[in-house]
């Protein structure tokens, strides 16, 4: 795992950007980014996912190209981006455990998420930045079946289904901020 800035991450995004699109493009979708939580303790990240932040809000990458094909949400990996926030250690679906999503960890998401959808022209809505629980729902392993994964489906603060949607609105704040 490598330590970087919002900036690197940008670098990053551009550097990956024709790849990752190629890969997306050649399953037929757009380039779509997931997010996670890792479900593990704070500064234990894993190499499923391309980005994970720690609890302070720290970013740290796992590769060097955004386009490479990491294991992170089932059956949609290529031509995507995992980030995940490294959290939420025995957590459950009525409490986020004892390691639960931080405040930095979600404004770096949201940074993240703003600075990843400016680079690779993506829109922030629900089609192309999705939480692990809305992917799952999609796929029928998650909070509306089975709850197999149900990553971001609340945050602290939050209602049951509204995770997703605050780390959005963030990211659109973010980029109205910068002007992107």
């Amino acid at each position: 795992m490598n330590y970087v800035s919002l900036e690197q991450v940008k670098q990053l995004a551009i550097n990956s950007k024709a790849a990752v699109w190629q890969k997306a493009q050649s399953v037929g979708r757009d380039v779509t980014l997931y997010l996670h939580w890792s479900a593990g303790h704070y500064g234990q990240f894993f190499n499923d996912y391309h980005i994970n932040i720690d609890y302070d809000g720290g970013i740290y990458v796992s590769t060097n190209d955004l386009a490479e094909t990491k294991a992170h949400t089932w059956r949609r990996n290529t031509g995507a981006i995992g980030i995940a926030l490294a959290c939420c250690y025995n957590a459950n679906t009525n409490d986020l455990g004892t390691e639960p999503p931080t405040e930095q960890q979600v404004e770096a998401m949201a940074q993240i998420v703003a600075v990843l959808c400016k680079i690779l022209d993506l829109s922030v809505d629900i089609e192309r930045v999705m939480t692990h629980a809305e992917a799952a729902d999609l796929d029928d392993y998650g909070p509306a079946t089975t709850c197999e994964r149900w990553d971001l489906w609340f945050l602290p603060g939050t209602a049951k289904g509204e995770g997703g949607n605050l780390i959005r609105s963030k990211a659109l704040g973010y980029q109205q901020q910068r002007g992107d």
